[in-house]
């Protein structure tokens, strides 16, 4: 297990170099520049701010630059305000990370107390309402469910606000309770949760259901344990590795932030810091993000590879 985890950890070197790479030349491929403007601007003034920012180097001058920046830490500047990209993503880590705990945690609990309850009631009207609330929750957007929770529940009944994060700012104040401000928190969690708790639950019910149908269930059930026994100790065990399979990649997006959820509800996250780079063309900051998300994403992936052999013991990796 140890020699397989370093092995992979290793992997994730080369992904991120590769994910660099894709990303600085594609920004330096776009048409204009983080500069660019309407209004033309006197010719020596456009030089000296190219020169200023290294832009007027040859693309592989800046290339090898820009990558061994990242060798030393280093993700480079904001193009637009000149702070540096690594505290730009910390400053914002924290609130998108909010979001995305509380919201994996909603979409868990509900996807699989929709699936197993589904699954247990097997073509009957327990499986039926689960199953379309599944497949409402998997055909709609959430940027849909947010529109219309913001005019149920903010513009008509006024219960929940609309603007900002209720979060703690720091994460000193994680338990202290008085900095959260839930009426600013229930909508994008529910809204953003809507989708990966409808997929959870497809996934827990067909899993579930397999695992139920297999011979050493009979046997459990021909023994006489209790059903509460046999779901909870026998069936989910053994059915939560596709379960794992769809938490993995969910986590992964939801930790990187949710781009539209941030810049509806205006949260300062990073996706919607994400959004306004490409707008200004801040390559600093795009290609800081990219790399961000990519490491989201590698390491998600190696945590759930690893959670395999956690929920079965038949798994062993070398």
């Amino acid at each position: 297990m140890l020699a397989y985890t370093i092995r992979r950890v290793l992997w994730i070197v080369p992904v991120l170099w590769v994910i660099a790479t894709i990303t600085f030349f594609m920004m330096h491929a776009v048409p204009g520049g983080p500069f660019t403007r309407d209004k033309e601007r006197p010719p020596a003034l456009e030089a000296a701010v190219q020169r200023e920012y290294g832009l007027d180097q040859p693309i592989y001058e800046q290339y090898a630059r820009y990558i061994g920046d990242l060798v030393r830490g280093d993700l480079g500047i904001s193009f637009h305000t000149r702070q540096p990209v690594m505290d730009t993503i910390i400053d914002r880590a924290f609130t998108s990370a909010q979001i995305a705990l509380l919201t994996l945690v909603v979409a868990v609990v509900v996807g699989m107390v929709l699936g197993v309850l589904s699954a247990l009631n097997h073509n009957g009207a327990g499986d039926y309402a689960g199953v379309f609330l599944a497949t409402a929750g998997a055909s709609v957007p959430h940027f849909i469910v947010a529109m219309f929770l913001v005019i149920v529940f903010s513009v008509n009944l006024g219960w929940f606000d609309q603007v900002g994060w209720g979060g703690p700012a720091t994460p000193g104040d994680i338990f202290n309770f008085s900095a959260y401000e839930p009426k600013k928190m229930v909508m994008p969690v529910v809204a953003l949760s809507a989708l990966p708790a409808a997929y959870i639950a497809r996934v827990t019910r067909a899993s579930m259901l397999e695992v139920l149908n297999q011979d050493y269930i009979r046997t459990a059930r021909a023994k006489g344990l209790r059903e509460t026994r046999i779901v909870l100790r026998h069936t989910l065990k053994n059915a939560m590795i596709p379960v794992l399979t769809v938490v993995g990649p969910i986590a992964a997006l939801l930790a990187s932030g949710s781009f539209i959820i941030e810049s509806m509800f205006n949260i300062g996250g990073i996706g919607r810091e994400a959004i306004l780079a490409a707008q200004r063309r801040d390559y600093g900051l795009i290609m800081g993000t990219a790399l961000f998300y990519a490491l989201i994403v590698s390491v998600a992936n190696l945590v759930v590879d690893l959670l395999y052999a956690v929920v079965d013991p038949r798994i062993r990796y070398r």
